[in-house]
């Protein structure tokens, strides 16, 4: 296809995805001004705190200064009028993310890969930039660097990621193309060590995302008369009910990493000195908010057998590049040095795509023990990918017994065992 095509193509993408997104904040907003706000504020002055909204869940912090009256009239402490908001509700970022791969291995698919994911990354930016220019208020203040980098990178990643993936599995010139090529005639062994490195990634890191969203299930279901007793602690009404769970739906991805963060082990944190996990739990004073209704008061040991879920993970997807292993250079001629380079690079990618997703599902909520909320990505790496080098590790590398060659036939091998028993123990024969 024409690169120029490409190009159009690619910037319609960008274009269709900040719409939707930026929609997606305004649209709620736009409901509760029509219902309960149209005599109290123009309907223009709704699109700072959209895209504010649509900044944050983009992972641009907000600088929050609350003005003199809204302290006089509620009575917060002045020490408490300016703080950072910074965790962002996922569900922008995982809408994005998967337009933005979506958009990369089309442009793959169309020949013009790294045309597809520049046009697009500009294209974003450009839309991040005027969104930052058109949308300053004293109240949330955002630095225009990361109003523009932020969101263009949170696009553009997973294009570059998706076109890298599109590139490797159909080119048929470049310097991936090369790479493969070279790859593939590699020794015996060799040759399949990337698609099983690919492969093996991408089970433990959906089994992981698929575990956390299962536990975040369980929660709600066990203490949904906690998040409906917040629910009318609130004092919210009809309309504002739905605006409080349509802010928890935004959030559920958030949560979903901070399951997966309590399934390995090192929890969550929720202000100084405070965490959730298997462990143990002190959490103090939590605000009221109904999706936090889901975290447990206390634990018990017994929840420490979670962390076999990241180790099922990891040995499933040690099943899998165990079978590519077999079915490429035979059950009974498995090199060891590969197998063993394929589980330490599948637990060290999942173990930095966990830290990447703790450092994004971490962040402030408002002052004083919201300040620090969210897991801790070194420690949550480090414990995914121990667990998932273990499950790996197991089935990957563990010995397993010669099998009958299929080239034999089975009468053959009767016939020979037929043969070797002894004359001696044959009955003589009567006439």
């Amino acid at each position: 296809m024409n690169r120029v095509l490409v190009f159009l193509l690619a910037a319609f993408d960008a274009v269709v995805t900040a719409g939707v997104g930026i929609a997606a904040a305004l649209a709620p907003l736009t409901v509760l001004w029509v219902f309960g706000m149209s005599g109290a504020a123009p309907w223009d002055a709704l699109w700072p705190s959209a895209a504010k909204i649509w900044q944050l869940g983009n992972l641009v912090p907000l600088d929050l200064t609350l003005p003199t009256d809204y302290l006089l009239a509620t009575g917060i402490s002045p020490d408490a009028a300016s703080f950072t908001v910074s965790l962002a509700p996922l569900g922008f970022v995982a809408f994005t993310a998967i337009s933005g791969a979506r958009s990369g291995t089309r442009a793959s698919q169309s020949g013009a890969a790294f045309t597809g994911v520049i046009a697009g990354g500009l294209v974003f930016a450009a839309i991040a930039a005027g969104v930052a220019l058109t949308s300053a208020t004293e109240i949330a203040a955002v630095s225009r660097v990361e109003a523009i980098v932020f969101p263009a990178l949170v696009f553009a990643l997973p294009a570059l990621l998706g076109a890298l993936v599109g590139e490797w599995r159909e080119a048929e010139r470049g310097p991936l193309a090369r790479l493969r090529d070279l790859a593939e005639s590699a020794p015996s062994g060799w040759s399949v060590v990337p698609e099983i490195i690919g492969r093996g990634v991408a089970i433990s890191i959906v089994g992981l995302i698929g575990a956390g969203a299962l536990l975040v299930a369980v929660a709600v279901f066990a203490r949904g008369s906690e998040i409906v007793a917040l629910y009318e602690a609130s004092g919210a009404d009809l309309l504002g009910a739905i605006m409080l769970t349509l802010a928890g739906l935004l959030y559920l991805p958030t949560l979903i990493v901070w399951a997966i963060a309590f399934l390995a082990g090192p929890g969550v944190a929720l202000g100084e000195g405070s965490v959730v996990s298997a462990v143990g739990t002190q959490t103090g004073v939590l605000p009221g908010i109904p999706l936090l209704g889901v975290i447990p008061e206390s634990t018990t040991p017994w929840l420490l057998l979670l962390a076999l879920a990241p180790v099922g993970i990891g040995a499933f997807a040690g099943w899998v590049a165990r079978s590519l292993f077999a079915g490429t250079v035979g059950a009974t001629h498995e090199p060891v040095l590969p197998r063993l380079v394929a589980v330490g690079a599948i637990a060290t990618l999942t173990a930095g795509a966990a830290a990447l997703l703790s450092l994004v599902a971490s962040g402030a909520l408002g002052p004083g023990r919201l300040a620090q909320l969210g897991p801790e990505p070194g420690p949550v790496a480090l414990a995914v990918g121990l667990e998932v080098a273990v499950g790996a590790g197991i089935l990957l590398l563990s010995p397993r017994r010669a099998e009958r060659s299929a080239d034999t036939p089975t009468g053959v091998v009767d016939a020979r065992e037929a043969s070797a028993t002894p004359l001696a123990d044959a009955e003589p024969s009567v006439d």
